[in-house]
């Protein structure tokens, strides 16, 4: 335990007692003072021994006080009374002395509040000098990690002031390190700002961030009785560093923040940082810029297109549910004065469609106008969102609930991990999670979509059947023009309908997400590797097309907007097939031959790619070959084709097989083993690339096969508790809010992640904790999302097509 006192304030006024910390120098016999006044020696500033306390650079002479890697006993001289903490170095320990009491010390001190458990007292000794740390071993020029320590301080800039022209900068700066040298507090909290190395670089910190909230607080005269003489501002370097193929074997990027005067330009600071030169390190300076940058949000043309549309859409929800509070209320008291009912129990059974059908509410005329504007209602459509009610539709299978609402947690962790690993300070955690067996459950996520694609294939299906049959189609039109007119009129209306219910809410997150990643870029002291907010500002259309997955990855706006894209592609396909199926029974083998088809040719263009660029399986690079697979239709339409055949076997069965009890035993069993081995069959280390080849072509199919039998089992009365799991009611709301949540949810993550002042330490529990508040804030906004955009467009397109 090392206990330091920085505040410099009288100890116990009536004791008079000072306490500071001291360095012993063993080559002089003089004690300098670790915490001095502002008159010191330029040599003995306080600020600089402060931050090279305890430093092991410099303990190579005391350890020959240790005896055989115990602990030597040093005593204190006359009346000092000593307080120790202990350092196990490997088989040595190192004792620093606290000392208090010391009469012949000038100057001021801090103030302790000293746990005299934690602290032992030795008894009063003569003779004896505390030995607490030594001088350097080595000039500094000559040790590679000395030097690295040391890299971009500040506190050596004095030489260097030179380079910059006559003027505010210069002048500043001058002012800056002089007074920083003589231990001013103003300029020693600058320093104390800005970063430097911290530790853990071979461990995987790339951050010496310092902070950039406190650098600008400093010029608040509220909370600080020392303000720097003139404006600051915080500066994020981004450098590179080479120290050698032992410990640099790949070059490695470094963000630096420095706390610096606001007269110096980022040329200024490029040229204090160029002349930075040692022995044992290389550096090249890669960027340099201030925090927060010159970006206005209000001077955003996305940002004032989105914000915009959003405030028409709010004026529209506040003006439809108005209405719809005064007209319930006046077909309410017109109920209660007919049927003697109060009106809050009328009120309260009053639907939205019986007040338009209300004689009294509106003219017969205008009713039209009516359902257009309380489309936008948030009374009711929020209802609709948070009913826990599965009996409003016939098409509804209650295990889908807890399966979507299940998948998106579990993409939501996933992202939540990635999301940490990007801004944490101890990056090789990363590689000791992601070599523990259980993280597989985390890294395979990817699985997680084709349970929505699943549940797609499944539904577009069964509603479309359903829906033919209650129409009751005349039998008599079978002539070809009469077969194509209806095909083309059906295929366009049901693509109709998916864009308009699914585009609004795309755009509208889309938009959002390019102004805040825009904003990230600007005012953040991380450099996120996402630039959507060049991406999206050019290729926005590949994304209202739903073609953007055939595009390459550094050109995407919202990565994860690939779900999306082959949603509507398989929708596209499925459309046809379905309308062709449904002509007889001739047209129908030829979709079910057409369907073993895609499959087969989905298995086979998977394996050949995955051979040709050798791919390998595993948990550490979660996107390999995105553009050559990841996100390639080829690749992901198996669990979609197969939520068509189990939509179709449902339809035909009504939704309910018989299975004796060893069959239903055997599904179990072949479903979880199969669901298992996907999610923990890569191991550690991957697999080969012949296994990887047939695990990419084979394992999302096989994810849909097990799903298949899931739904079945469930839809049939076999499910048991996992049929009562998936089919709970809370679960029923939320699932309606997954889309919304799939949107939103990485812009959420990226504006609470990129915002933060500094790294983050990478543990588990951080994860979690992290993961529920992402969760919650996504279905929070999910529900504002569905509330503005896609129940409203549900309503606008049942009033269209009647």
């Amino acid at each position: 335990m090392l206990i330091i006192f920085m505040d410099r304030r009288v100890v116990h006024q009536k004791q008079h007692q000072q306490l500071l910390l001291s360095k012993f120098s063993a080559q002089t016999g003089r004690t300098h003072v670790m915490l001095q006044s502002e008159n010191a020696p330029l040599d003995q500033t306080g600020m600089k021994e402060f931050a090279e306390l305890a430093d092991q650079y410099y303990w190579f002479k005391p350890l020959k006080l240790l005896k055989n890697g115990t602990v030597g006993k040093i005593w204190n001289a006359t009346s000092y009374s000593c307080g120790i903490s202990i350092f196990e170095l490997q088989k040595a320990v190192v004792i620093i002395v606290l000392m208090h009491n010391v009469d012949n010390v000038r100057g001021q001190s801090s103030s302790p509040q000293i746990n005299t458990n934690s602290i032992s007292k030795l008894p009063a000794q003569t003779g004896k000098t505390p030995v607490i740390l030594q001088t350097k071993i080595a000039p500094m020029n000559q040790t590679g990690m000395k030097e690295f320590a040391e890299l971009f301080d500040q506190y050596y800039w004095s030489k260097r002031l030179k380079l910059l022209k006559d003027g505010n900068c210069r002048k500043n700066m001058e002012s800056y390190i002089t007074q920083l040298r003589n231990g001013s507090f103003w300029a020693s909290k600058m320093y104390d700002a800005s970063g430097r190395y911290n530790g853990q670089f071979f461990f995987g910190n790339d951050y010496w961030l310092g902070s950039w909230t406190l650098c600008h607080e400093l010029q608040n005269p509220n909370t600080n009785n020392e303000i720097p003489p003139f404006p600051v501002y915080f500066f994020v370097v981004k450098f590179k560093v080479n120290m050698g193929i032992t410990f640099t074997p790949q070059p490695r990027q470094i963000h630096l923040g420095l706390c610096l005067p606001k007269s110096c330009d980022i040329m200024d600071v490029r040229k204090l940082l160029l002349e930075e030169r040692t022995n044992a390190i290389n550096t090249t300076i890669i960027d340099v810029r201030t925090v927060p940058g010159s970006y206005s949000i209000f001077k955003d043309y996305t940002f004032q297109i989105v914000g915009t549309s959003g405030l028409m859409t709010l004026m529209l929800i506040i003006v439809a549910s108005v209405v719809e509070v005064l007209l319930k209320k006046k077909v309410c008291h017109s109920h209660s004065k007919n049927d003697g009912e109060t009106n809050r129990t009328v009120e309260s059974s009053i639907s939205k469609e019986k007040i338009i059908s209300s004689p009294n509410s509106l003219k017969k005329e205008h009713r039209i106008l009516l359902r257009l504007l309380l489309a936008f209602s948030a009374i009711s459509n929020g209802r609709k969102i948070i009913s826990a009610n599965s009996s409003v539709s016939k098409d509804v299978i209650g295990c889908f609930h807890g399966l979507r609402v299940f998948s998106i947690g579990w993409i939501i962790l996933v992202h939540t991990y990635l999301q940490i690993f990007g801004i944490g300070a101890n990056k090789s955690l990363r590689t000791i999670t992601e070599q523990n067996f259980m993280y597989q459950t985390i890294a395979n996520a990817t699985f997680s979509v084709d349970t929505f694609f699943f549940i797609s294939g499944l539904l577009v299906t069964l509603v479309f059947l359903r829906n033919e049959v209650s129409k009751d189609e005349n039998p008599q039109e079978n002539s070809l023009v009469a077969v194509l007119s209806s095909s083309i009129s059906k295929f366009a209306l049901m693509i109709a309908y998916r864009f308009i219910r699914l585009t609004p809410a795309y755009l509208f997150v889309l938009g959002v997400n390019e102004v805040v990643v825009r904003h990230i870029h600007n005012n953040s002291v991380f450099t996120p590797a996402i630039v959507d907010h060049i991406t999206c500002e050019k290729y926005w259309w590949r994304n209202a097309l739903y073609i953007n997955n055939f595009y390459p990855r550094a050109e995407f706006c919202m990565l994860w907007s690939w779900y999306m894209a082959n949603d509507t592609q398989f929708f596209v396909v499925a459309s046809i097939l379905l309308l062709t199926g449904i002509r007889g029974n001739k047209q129908l083998k030829c979709v079910a031959a057409s369907i073993s088809i895609l499959l087969l040719s989905s298995w086979l263009a998977t394996f050949i790619l995955a051979i040709k660029h050798d791919f390998v399986a595993k948990v550490q690079e979660p996107f390999a070959l995105f553009d050559e697979l990841y996100d390639k239709p080829w690749m992901r339409i198996g669990p979609y084709l197969i939520g068509m055949i189990i939509g179709y076997v449902l339809f035909k069965l009504n939704g309910k097989l018989v299975f004796t009890p060893a069959v239903v035993i055997l599904g179990w069993i072949l479903s979880l083993m199969c669901l298992g081995s996907l999610v923990y069959g890569l191991g550690k280390h991957g697999l080969a690339v012949p296994a990887s080849a047939f695990y990419a072509a084979l394992g999302h199919t096989a994810w849909g096969l097990s799903l298949a039998w899931i739904t079945v089992a469930c839809c049939s009365g076999y499910g048991g508790p996992f049929n009562v799991l998936f089919s709970f009611k809370l679960f029923l709301p939320l699932s309606k809010l997954t889309y919304g949540a799939y949107l939103v949810h990485p812009t959420i993550m990226f504006l609470t992640s990129f915002a933060l002042d500094g790294s983050l330490q990478i543990h588990n529990v951080l994860m979690v904790v992290i993961f529920f508040g992402n969760a919650v804030l996504s279905f929070i906004c999910a529900f504002v999302i569905s509330l503005a955009f896609e129940a409203p467009a549900i309503n606008l397109m049942k009033i269209v097509m009647g």
